[in-house]
């Protein structure tokens, strides 16, 4: 190593956040109590008593009408998810008892060749949500799934692992989404999602959204309707998660490839801070509802049963190795921040936005990061997140206008990360972001304030499945925003996905898009193409500028 690079520990120096963890320390301590005390809430207790079991159960109506998913793929292992829900709108409609349910999974289709099976349970305080985490698998295979409850089974999954953690592997390729109010469109881009040949699909946030039926117009008109006023309850979020897994093009894409997924802020409520809401709500209130949103997050996601919510909360951020070719480092953007400086919003710059101390990660998540990019031995250093990462000042002209709830509100924390990741020497660096619900394409700079300062990564921004409705390609103001940031090379504001193919030599983008989601069917195009070369960050288009490829 070399003697005249800054240690880990240099970059994470205990006196840099002193004063900032100690002015925090009883306010944690506080928030501590108030977590525990609404968990209990939550839970009455039904995680601590007896709970019956029901051995041969009877349904009123079909069981599995929220479909099936896997998810966390590792080289030996994935889970299986699924929830017993014959009246899912309505709290799930299932007595309070937990129910037996029979899991297989073949290496066919036909399940003519089985080769791992057994039986959990959906358990009544989990919303009767099943989260299987079978062991055993080979590595970079494809599965089958699927479960039974009673005489009832559900639909088949497939799902597949990663490659072991020292394969030289050729080629992989997944998409990313983001953004999926159901008010605002038709989920087709899912359907398309499903019949593209992927090996994952990363999930970046805001899989629902909270506002009450008709509080969120989109422009292009509201086509369906939300079930219930803002949730406040557990219930009312399992309500919430449920509406949207009913979804048959959302079941598709999550029946069809595993998922790795992470929340934003709206799986909770708009641009809230940590335990910071964004309205006038009180502060203990708030935690209680928080907790509410996680844990019916954690019920209808496939995740490991150590990402069960404890007092409060869930250590989201978390890492995937796919062979030598790619770490993917999986951020949670929104639990741990500092609140919004200047009142949130677009703002220009301020003593407070640009205080050293201020944290979007959080220090332990932070030093967590740095630690596995220094470490990381593959060829592509992935950082998966929520919020735009790269500057983008609105302003033109003179002065500076950023928004305060994307890293621009965070500064420091940025700035640490990109000298880390300067002075370390790590190369091929790829931001993946969503949030924005529209399409960039950025390189990132060393110094963002220094435009002829190295490109040290990229940063692809992807937009939404459906929220803010049919979306537009351009926009007037968008070649005046992008002279004014050479370092966005792209924009797109239409609905759709990202899709990226990765090998040892090249990575590529496609930004994959929809004319419109206020109506169903739509085809997929890829709007644009780009390409970058190991070891030579920054962009180069791969496309025409007009070119349109049409699928379907």
């Amino acid at each position: 190593m070399d003697k005249d690079k800054p240690s880990l520990d240099q970059w994470l120096d205990p006196d840099f956040l002193r004063s900032k963890r100690m002015d925090r320390r009883s306010f944690l301590q506080e928030v501590g109590r108030i977590t525990t005390l609404s968990l209990s809430l939550t839970l009455s207790g039904a995680l601590l008593k007896n709970v019956p079991v029901e051995a041969a159960p009877r349904f009123p109506s079909y069981p599995f009408t929220l479909g099936v998913a896997s998810g966390d793929p590792m080289p030996d292992s994935v889970v299986l998810w699924t929830r017993l829900a014959p009246d899912p709108l309505n709290g799930g409609g299932m007595p309070p008892r937990d129910i037996p349910v029979r899991w297989e999974v073949a290496a066919d289709e036909g399940f003519r060749r089985i080769v791992q099976s057994g039986t959990a349970y959906a358990r009544s305080d989990l919303a009767h949500s099943v989260h299987v985490e079978v062991s055993g698998l080979q590595p970079d295979r494809q599965y089958f799934y699927r479960f039974k409850a009673g005489s009832e089974l559900s639909p088949v999954g497939r799902t597949k692992t990663l490659p072991a953690p020292d394969a030289a592997v050729p080629v992989f390729t997944f998409a990313f989404a983001s953004c999926q109010h159901f008010e605002h469109g038709y989920y087709t881009a899912y359907r398309r999602m499903a019949e593209e040949d992927l090996d994952l699909i990363l999930h970046l946030g805001d899989y629902i959204y909270e506002h009450g039926t008709g509080e969120y117009l989109s422009p292009s008109g509201n086509v369906r309707s939300h079930n219930s006023r803002k949730p406040q309850t557990l219930e009312e979020y399992r309500n919430r998660h449920a509406l949207y897994k009913t979804d048959p093009e959302l079941q598709k894409a999550h029946a069809a490839f595993p998922w790795v997924v992470v929340w934003d802020d709206h799986e909770v409520e708009n641009n809230y801070a940590g335990t910071v809401p964004q309205g006038e709500e009180e502060r203990r209130d708030f935690i209680r509802r928080r907790t509410a949103a996680y844990r019916a997050y954690y019920e209808h996601m496939p995740l490991r049963s150590r990402f069960m919510p404890r007092q409060g909360g869930i250590q989201l951020y978390r890492r995937f190795r796919c062979g030598n070719l790619a770490d993917f480092h999986v951020l949670d953007t929104r639990q741990y921040r500092d609140d919004q400086a200047n009142g949130d919003g677009w703002k220009p710059p301020s003593r407070e936005s640009t205080e050293p101390n201020r944290t979007l990660l959080g220090a332990e998540q932070e030093r967590w990061l740095l630690k596995g990019l220094e470490r990381s031995e593959a060829q592509w250093n992935v950082i998966a997140q929520q919020v735009f990462f790269s500057k983008k000042d609105v302003r033109i002209g003179d002065g500076e206008l950023l928004n305060m709830d994307s890293w621009d509100g965070y500064p420091a924390n940025r700035d640490r990360i990109l000298k880390f990741i300067t002075h370390k020497g790590i190369s091929n660096l790829v931001v993946l972001t969503g949030d924005v619900h529209s399409n960039w394409a950025n390189e990132i700079k060393a110094d963002f304030d220094r435009p002829d300062s190295p490109t040290v990564g990229v940063e692809f921004v992807g937009t939404s499945i459906t929220s803010d409705g049919d979306g537009f390609d351009t926009r007037s103001d968008i070649r005046r925003i992008l002279a004014e940031n050479p370092h966005i090379k792209f924009f797109n504001g239409q609905r759709g996905y990202v899709r990226c193919t990765v090998t040892p030599d090249t990575w590529r983008t496609d930004y994959r898009v929809l004319p419109y989601v206020s109506r169903p069917d739509a085809p997929i195009t890829t709007r644009a193409t780009f390409v970058v070369e190991n070891g030579r960050p920054g962009l180069r288009r791969a496309d025409g500028e007009s070119s349109m490829v049409t699928i379907g």
